[in-house]
């Protein structure tokens, strides 16, 4: 089976966030990138039902130059070839993001189609949750999404949603389109060794053919308010003082005495 896993380079989860004077983006100055745990979960899908397939796992990514970092970082995962369609560096909105997919998608069909292909359910930064689907739509191929359970034989997928109370089991006919969420699987962690040589190994660049605008259009970006919350030292020690102080905070304040 041959599967594409589709990428986005994200500033690391939980890393505070600046933004620039004209609130057109963020400061990247002392930000460090990587990708979602959703789309680890993707190339880790992507190479083991390639390995189990006798197949390819690719991984692709539409962004700057510097996201071929995250792409080498699927390549030691065991991702057999990486595709960059490099831009400029500014955000592209769902719309032409998914158009770009497809067209290179539509591409790679001249050397054999994809069995299948795998996003993350939504990315890290902006969680549009739609580029997956909008891929789907423009290949006209099936699609589910929110998956944490996928199997793969003989020119059919079965997914499952989790759901409350159970699963929704969902099955497809290849090609098809998956959107992957953490706990799919446990993505493996590359060594040293494979990343060196994931840093010799070429990625396919190629220059996206569309205009990026369209769809929504970003006005600004602005940044939560932080809270300060402040603490309050009710005691030190054992002092009878301190465990009445505590047992009025969870009585009156908390409300679980």
């Amino acid at each position: 089976m041959d599967v594409l896993a589709c990428i986005k380079r994200v500033p690391e989860t939980g890393a505070k966030i600046t933004l620039t004077d004209d609130q057109q983006a963020i400061d990247t100055t002392n930000l460090g990138f990587t990708m979602s745990p959703h789309e680890e979960c993707a190339i880790e899908e992507a190479v083991q039902l390639a390995e189990d397939g006798d197949g390819t796992a690719t991984v692709l990514t539409l962004g700057p130059d510097e996201a071929a970092e995250q792409l080498r970082t699927g390549i030691a995962m065991n991702a057999d070839e990486a595709v960059l369609l490099e831009t400029d560096g500014a955000e592209w909105s769902p719309i032409p993001t998914a158009a770009e997919i497809a067209d290179a998608v539509r591409d790679a069909e001249e050397d054999g189609a994809f069995d299948l292909l795998l996003f993350g359910n939504e990315s890290a930064d902006m969680a549009n949750h739609q580029v997956g689907v909008r891929v789907a739509n423009d290949l006209d191929r099936p699609c589910i999404t929110g998956i944490k359970d996928l199997t793969a034989e003989d020119g059919r997928v079965v997914a499952k949603r989790e759901v409350a109370g159970g699963a929704e089991v969902y099955e497809l006919d290849t090609p098809a389109v998956c959107t992957v969420k953490e706990g799919l699987n446990e993505p493996r962690y590359p060594s040293m060794r494979s990343r060196m040589q994931a840093r010799k190994q070429s990625v396919d660049r190629r220059s996206p053919g569309r205009d990026p605008s369209g769809g929504l259009e970003k006005v600004r970006l602005e940044a939560p308010e932080e809270d300060e919350g402040a603490a309050e030292i009710l005691g030190e020690g054992a002092d009878p003082a301190t465990i009445d102080a505590v047992i009025d905070l969870l009585r009156d304040d908390v409300g679980v005495l």
